[in-house]
């Protein structure tokens, strides 16, 4: 019999429906029947790539004894990580503070119900007592006890969580905004943290960090391209994530981390919102360093997207399982005797010497592709030319990722999340410029089309779409990161209509998530569900941090288009931040940008003329890095502009107004002069 998340859209949730235990969705009615029959509240908080989760859940919620015991002493509630980021951050904060250790998931939290504040919690544990843990089922009857017969005990700590809780985002009046020390910090704190022998920071598990690479970039490139050390740290890193097995060697993308710290071996899963920063920052290392291997990775990798992650209807779907037929990785390994049958000769010699094929199994028996020798090596180990190396070792891939397409696939999540949604418009909009790759705009434009025809409803963003239904409140994360977007896809391809929808955007920001009275945005907005806090966050997590993007998005709209209010909010985000960029520079990389793009305005380039003449002016913009520069191109013909753009009328074929702030120089309508200008040479 099913329980109660058979009708949710959430394929994790749907994972869960017909387990013997009796799951509610997070809702009033589960927390009434928590209240009403005085049962503590069991939250299990996971999502449907998570390989833990799915341990846990075939160990003990598809198991009767413990779902008994489950409904017998608690009303459970599953939730997904993904569709409820709010409570995931929360209980994940709530987690840190019980235990005193790092969270997870899946995320098992004990709540009072009369609150909802949590008095125990934890991760994964296991069906048998084992790693110093107990068994779950011993351990809900020692929880089910401790609410029971310890009620003031309870309620001492849930008063005391509370407080804490309020504590973390208790705001002081706003600060004087820092200057570029915290930027020095910031890049001395990320040298010490890296790896140097493998690229990369700290140690295993490992994670890409995208925005430590965006940050080392950056710094390179504002010191005048004088840091070497920078740009040598972010593309040592970059060289050896794309060489290892953290990246699908045969069709593309990233998986989430590696377990070591040589790249090789991964958490199998991939997550769309790895993908889109770095589908980003391989486009525009690739033009900053010429490095023909980034421009692969980045062009695999936006391909990859296309093909298996890009729905009919336009937006990007979520993640891709680590497990296939209840194995990690099954879908992803190799033995030497299947290479050998698929391939000829000298295919298999090359192949199996690049990736390892030839060297011990490793992984559980199996061979993970991880590149071993150098293109140059094998050439001259195998005595071939290189060019014919390479063609030959694209032709054994092929031939592999063909037969690889034939097994069974790894658990697709196909919901639709609007935030993940911006960062891939943003990767696919900046590798479009970057790479020359018109499709890749094609791609953004069908996923930005999406969301504003299907998660935009009565002037608001939903969260979600699964199954043709668009649910949940949008997050701050949902109109930041497709502000951001948005601003990327027009610097790519120009429409007015996406210019209308980032101003939108950008009032519901500042009407329904700004604190107007300390400055910067929370997570949720001033109309959403009631919950026991109401975070405010500053660092960058798995994902870009919302007010990070947010300040730099509206400096740059709000000079765009002349709209000081927006300015001002940036300028008051950052006054917000400024305490914690001073105390963990490197952890706030996306608060880091704004602020640098605060003391020093992005340079705005708009270019008015024929389509041709602007396109080929803005297509010699694109060959540069320039992070701090922005570049539109709007057709001389291009009908209902904002006044601030309708004022930069069109002079001949074409004609560069280039502003930075709220001064603007005399207008250019020669090519050579354009060059000198932005070094285009």
């Amino acid at each position: 019999m099913p329980n109660q998340l058979a009708t949710e859209t959430s394929p994790y949730l749907q994972q869960h429906a017909d387990n013997p235990v009796e799951w509610y969705p997070w809702g009033e009615q589960a927390l009434r029947m928590a209240r009403e029959q005085n049962k503590p509240i069991l939250l299990s908080i996971g999502y449907s790539a998570c390989h833990w989760c799915h341990v846990m859940a075939h160990e003990s919620f598809e198991d009767e004894s413990t779902a008994e015991v489950m409904n017998d002493l608690f009303i459970n509630i599953k939730v997904d990580q993904e569709e409820r980021p709010d409570l995931d951050k929360i209980y994940q904060t709530a987690h840190y503070m019980i235990t005193q250790r790092n969270g997870g998931w899946p995320l098992t939290m004990f709540l009072n119900p009369e609150n909802q504040i949590p008095f125990f919690g934890g991760t994964y544990f296991p069906d048998k007592p084992r790693h110093g843990l107990p068994s779950f089922k011993d351990l809900l009857q020692q929880v089910s006890g401790f609410y029971l017969n310890k009620s003031k005990d309870v309620a001492e700590q849930n008063q005391s969580l509370a407080s804490a809780l309020g504590d973390i985002y208790q705001q002081a009046e706003k600060s004087e905004i820092p200057g570029t020390i915290v930027l020095d910090m910031a890049r001395s704190q990320l040298t010490q943290q890296f790896d140097e022998t493998h690229g990369g920071f700290g140690h295993a598990p490992k994670f890409p960090h995208p925005t430590h690479i965006e940050r080392l970039l950056r710094h390179w490139e504002n010191s005048g391209r004088s840091d070497h050390q920078a740009l040598e740290m972010a593309g040592l890193t970059l060289e050896k994530m794309a060489l290892g097995g953290l990246y699908d060697q045969l069709g593309g993308g990233f998986s989430r981390y590696s377990t070591d710290e040589l790249w090789m071996i991964p958490h199998f899963e991939k997550m769309l919102y790895d993908n889109g920063p770095l589908l980003a920052l391989y486009s525009q290392a690739s033009v900053a360093t010429d490095n023909q291997l980034f421009q692969r990775i980045a062009n695999e990798t936006a391909s990859w997207v296309m093909r298996e992650m890009q729905a009919p209807q336009g937006g990007y779907f979520s993640t891709l399982d680590a497990d296939s037929e209840g194995e990690e990785g099954k879908f992803y390994v190799w033995t030497p005797q299947e290479t050998q049958q698929l391939l000829d000769e000298k295919e298999y010699a090359i192949l199996s010497r690049r990736y390892g094929l030839d060297r011990k199994a490793n992984f559980e028996g199996n061979w993970h592709l991880h590149a071993y020798e150098g293109l140059e090596e094998l050439a001259e180990n195998l005595n071939l030319g290189i060019d014919e190396v390479e063609s030959t070792l694209n032709h054994a891939r092929n031939k592999l990722l063909t037969h690889r397409s034939k097994r069974i696939w790894p658990g697709k999540d196909e919901k639709i999340l609007t935030a993940w949604n911006g960062l891939m418009i943003k990767g696919m909009a900046i590798a479009a410029r970057h790479l020359n790759k018109p499709e890749y705009a094609d791609s953004a434009t069908r996923a930005l089309n999406f969301v504003k025809n299907s998660l935009w409803k009565n002037n608001r963003l939903l969260a979600i779409s699964k199954d043709s239904k668009a649910h949940l409140n949008a997050y701050l994360d949902d109109y930041a990161f497709i502000l951001d977007g948005i601003l990327e896809l027009l610097q790519t391809r120009w429409r007015s209509e996406d210019l209308d929808f980032a101003l939108q955007l950008a009032d519901v920001l500042i009407d329904q998530f700004e604190d107007k009275q300390h400055g910067g945005f929370y997570f949720t907005s001033d109309d959403h569900e009631q919950l026991i806090q109401r975070p405010k966050i500053y660092a960058d997590e798995a994902t870009p941090s919302g007010n990070g993007i947010v300040a730099c998005s509206l400096a740059r709209l709000g000079y765009l288009c002349g709209e000081t209010r927006y300015i001002d909010a940036a300028e008051h985000c950052l006054q917000s931040a400024s305490t914690p960029m001073k105390q963990a520079p490197a952890a706030h990389g996306s608060l880091l940008n704004a602020l640098e793009e605060y003391l020093n305005p992005s340079e705005i380039t708009i270019l008015r003329g024929q389509s041709e003449a602007i396109e080929s002016w803005q297509s010699l913009f694109n060959q540069n890095y320039k992070p701090s520069k922005l570049s539109f191109a709007i057709p001389a013909d291009h009908p209902d502009l904002l006044e601030s753009l309708a004022n930069k009328q069109v002079h001949g074929d074409v004609v560069a107004y280039q502003c930075k702030g709220t001064s603007c120089s005399a207008p250019i309508t020669r090519l050579d002069e354009f060059k000198e200008k932005h070094n285009l040479f």
